[in-house]
Formats: structure tokens, sequence, C-alpha cells
């Protein structure tokens, strides 16, 4: 969505809902709910009453890594980010320069054969950008096989210029995360199912929202330029398609809980629209173009005017109620970013008057 909104920095969720003053918990953020041009504010601990019986939440169970990592190019210091573990054992990565706040600025990728000294003398030299349309993302191979047990060890949750302070690992996992069989997962959290707690889950649950688990490892993603996703590894499991599959047949309705779930089971449709168990890399961008076959309804945050994901929400919202439910978050001084505040995407049906209505008052 190309527009000259810009969203002003104090917009920006600096630290953790919990963190923000005594008796606040995870859920303690704002909901801003769209049907069509229709939009409404509550607060996120509201979703149980507009959600319904029967609705399929579609959840990401990736756990996030300890993914950045202290070294040195010579006597210079850098930041690696392990943004992707590939099949040949290498790895996707991002060299950051510190900028004395402990956070991190863009830095040129490359060139090949650079050597990045790790903790514990394990090295990294990066070999080939991980696209021949960029430069910011390399393959680099590290000296110890072991890379996760170097980000449990010495890494730390990569953390952006809009945050007050460094959070420990634990922060960044939500309620849905699972270790995964191979130890990996994401660089950065699958942040729209932050706000979600067991105590929320176990209410939605007792209302008969159900939920289907996925898992989309997410890489790096570019805070300065706002590039499309890279591919990613995924996996749609048999037990979540045929939940998926059983809402569509019915009445539910089908609400990604982040873009990432969203890219996990649109690229799990088969031609005769019907989601298949899957997993391996995909590459798709859902753009308006393209448009969605499975989801009817998003939950995600709030992202930048520039960003590569508002171009998925257009897919589902079409751009008008995005442009209309973007202003609204702006005037209404919602907060951004992964520590922020969240948008419920929902598809218009029935009468005008009940669009944006549940079953539970």
């Amino acid at each position: 969505m190309t527009t000259t909104v810009r969203v002003p920095e104090e917009r920006s969720a600096r630290v953790p809902a919990e963190q923000r003053g005594p008796g606040r918990d995870r859920d303690s953020v704002r909901l801003l709910v769209s049907c069509g041009t229709e939009v409404s504010h509550h607060a996120f601990v509201e979703l149980p009453r507009r959600l319904r019986a029967g609705d399929l939440l579609i959840v990401n169970t990736s756990p996030t890594l300890a993914a950045a990592v202290d070294g040195r190019i010579g006597h210079a210091r850098v930041v690696v980010h392990f943004s992707t573990r590939g099949d040949d054992g290498r790895w996707a990565v991002e060299l950051r320069d510190p900028d004395g706040r402990g956070t991190t600025r863009a830095r040129a990728g490359g060139p090949a054969g650079t050597e990045v000294r790790l903790a514990g003398d394990v090295r990294l030299v990066l070999e080939e950008p991980l696209t021949p349309y960029g430069s910011r993302l390399w393959w680099g191979r590290v000296s110890d096989p072991d890379v996760l047990g170097l980000l449990r060890r010495h890494g730390r949750p990569i953390r952006y210029s809009y945050t007050q302070r460094d959070q420990p690992l634990s922060v960044y996992q939500t309620v849905f995360a699972l270790p995964s069989a191979d130890g990996g997962g994401s660089a950065e959290m699958p942040s729209a199912a932050r706000p979600f707690t067991a105590r929320l889950v176990a209410e939605l649950v007792s209302r008969g929202v159900q939920f289907a688990p996925i898992t989309l490892h997410t890489g790096v993603a570019s805070a300065e330029a706002h590039e499309p996703p890279y591919p990613e590894r995924y996996e749609v499991p048999e037990a979540s398609a045929r939940l998926i599959n059983a809402a569509r047949a019915g009445e539910g309705r089908i609400l990604a809980v982040g873009t990432t779930a969203v890219r996990a089971v649109e690229s799990a449709v088969d031609a005769g629209g019907v989601v298949r168990a899957r997993k391996g890399w995909t590459d798709l961008v859902v753009t308006p173009e393209r448009g969605v076959r499975v989801v009817d309804g998003l939950l995600t945050g709030l992202h930048e005017p520039e960003a590569s994901h508002l171009l998925m929400l257009e897919a589902i919202a079409g751009r008008a109620a995005i442009e209309r439910s973007y202003g609204e978050a702006l005037s209404g001084l919602y907060l951004w970013h992964e520590f922020g505040d969240v948008h419920l995407i929902l598809p218009e049906e029935g009468p005008h008057a009940e669009r944006c209505s549940s079953n539970y008052r």
C-alpha cells in the first residue's frame, strides 16, 4: 500500500504491555476491529465476544530463537542476525552495525569471503547473497555445525531501535510456541499471537472457537527496506488441514493469527481449493492480484505504511478498508510493532447491522 501517511515515532510500543503498569498482562492491549470500512474499538480481552462458535483460528507454533549474536570482522564489532537455516547446512544471515544504544543499524552485506569471528572461536564465512537482486541477506557457513547451540549459549533476541531495552527471550515467545523437532524456530517472533494468554485461549475454547496449529519459521525482516518476505520453512499438519477443511464446509470463519499463518495455509491449498498437509519451503507472497483462497479474516499487528505485509491485508479486506482502519488506528493513538496493539479483520457478511456482530453479547 503506497501512502504518504507516516507513523509518528511516539506510536511505537517500546516495552511489552505487561511492563507498562501494575496489574497488566500480555492481553492488556487494544483491539481494532474492521469489517469492510466499518471500524470499532475494543480491548483485546473482548476478542472472545467478537468471535463465535465454529470460528477457527490458525496459529503459528514456531518458537522464537535468540538469533542475534555479537561478532567481529577484524577489529570492527558487528552483530549477526541468524535468519534461516538452509537445507545444505548454511544459514542466511544479516550483518548489522552496533549503534551504541543496544540496538543496530543497517550495514552493507558481503563481500563473499568475509569472515566473522563469533564467541567460542566459531567462524562465519559469507559465501553468496541469498538472492541475485538483494545484498542484505547472505548465505554463510559456520565452522561449528551446532548453530542452534551457539544461539542458546551466546544469542539474544533481535531488538530494533524503537524498543526501550533488551528483553529476555521469554518475552518473545507466544503462548502457542512449541519446541520444533529439529530445534529450529523463528528469527523474529510471530507477534500477532503475543497478546494471547492461557486464560484467554481457555475462554475462546469454552465458547466453541477452535484452533488449528501450523508452523512457519520466520526469517529476519527488513526494518529499513520493507522487502517482500524471503522463502521460509513451513508445515501444515494433517490434523490442521482437516480442521480447516471442515470449518470451511460448515459455517465457521477461517481466521489467521498473523501474516505467517496466512502464508503457510495459502501455500498448502491445492488447485481444487482443498487444504492439504504439506511441509517444505514457501516463497508465496500474497498480494491483491493473487488474492486469498482459504482465510476469511486476519488478526495482525499494525504495520508500517511501506511494509509488504499491507499487500496481504489488502488481499483479504480491500484497500479502502485497510486505509480506513489505519486512519482510525492513527487517530485513535494505537501502538505499532511487536509489543503494540492488534487489528482484527473480519469478513463482511449478511446485512450491514450484522457485519461485526458475534453470538455473544
